[in-house]
């Protein structure tokens, strides 16, 4: 049951969204395997949407450029006129996007951690927009109001939003998972997560308050088991650096090589490279394929893929990307 806290849309609750069983709505299933050692088989579950040509998704998600690098994100649900901000680190910048659009109303903001250039700007959101609730799993989250854990859920107008536990890149690290469902029928009909500095195009963040096991958690066990056409909108504009290394962990990667070349020419363009899907992350992020033979055996037989995931991430600390890898 959810329960209501403020006017404008907004409730909240207790739920549980991940178990070794899909969600309740309606899916068709498809299986993408990888090449694998027999020990480290690796089989990552796609639940397909199932559209309706009637119905159309009212759920529209906004890219904020903020800082060097960062995302902010507006989360709008366009059938009820209701919007939550997304690691808001330059609320003007948020305020004049949600002034933007006439009778649009900001009624939360969501916090993935604690670091200053995702949660620096809520004190000052907060000053300019009263009773502003403010969630996040971290309690060094400045202004936070609405403390979360995993499993918890809240509404954005008909848009249900689950909040995800991943510590690693700090200790309270939440990824913020959306699905909007459509009312007259009960099903999904869009849906993306927020991933702030768990996940990354073609990367993943720093190990700053956590460990490879933490993050294989968080990669694989928790946003590699979301249906592979989740969209991904992470916490910062990496894409190009995250796949150079991802060139040279895997060379002979078409995935790799393609979404290289596609994300310079979004760069250059001065476009975004998000959002991504979790099926594509499997595809070309090196962080997300580390139950595979091709990066698995960079390290050596044998490991098993926490192990490859320290190791990987070791590698990625010190990599100092090319304009592109060497030949083979």
């Amino acid at each position: 049951m959810l329960l209501p806290i403020c006017s404008g849309g907004l409730s909240v609750g207790l739920g549980r969204l991940l178990s070794s069983t899909s969600p309740t709505y309606s899916y068709a299933n498809t299986r993408h395997t990888f090449t694998t050692k027999p020990t480290l088989r690796t089989i990552h579950q796609s639940n397909r949407l199932h559209y309706d040509n009637q119905s159309q998704t009212t759920m529209k998600i906004q890219p904020i450029n903020a800082l060097q690098d960062n995302y902010m994100y507006l989360l709008t649900d366009e059938s009820t006129g209701v919007c939550a901000v997304v690691d808001p680190v330059n609320p003007d910048s948020v305020l004049s996007r949600v002034g933007a659009t006439p009778n649009l109303r900001l009624i939360a903001c969501l916090t993935t951690h604690h670091h200053g250039d995702h949660s620096g700007g809520n004190e000052a959101l907060v000053g300019l927009r009263p009773g502003l609730p403010v969630y996040g799993g971290d309690k060094r989250i400045p202004a936070l109001t609405n403390p979360v854990t995993h499993g918890d859920t809240l509404a954005i107008g008909r848009i249900k939003v689950t909040c995800l536990f991943t510590p690693c890149h700090t200790s309270g690290h939440v990824c913020f998972y959306a699905e909007d469902i459509d009312p007259a029928v009960g099903e999904v009909i869009d849906r993306a997560v927020f991933t702030g500095d768990t996940l990354f195009i073609g990367g993943c963040g720093r190990f700053f308050e956590g460990n490879p096991e933490q993050m294989h958690e968080a990669l694989i066990n928790i946003l590699g088991r979301l249906p592979g056409d989740t969209k991904v909108y992470c916490g910062h504009e990496y894409a190009v650096n995250n796949l150079k290394f991802a060139s040279v962990v895997e060379p002979n990667s078409e995935a790799v090589r393609n979404k290289l070349e596609w994300s310079e020419s979004r760069v250059r363009d001065g476009l975004p490279t998000v959002p991504s899907t979790v099926d594509e992350e499997f595809r070309y992020n090196p962080f997300m394929r580390v139950g595979s033979v091709e990066v698995a055996d960079r390290y050596g037989s044998g490991l098993d893929p926490v192990a490859v995931m320290g190791k990987l991430r070791a590698e990625k600390d010190s990599f100092t990307p090319r304009s592109r890898p060497p030949p083979k």
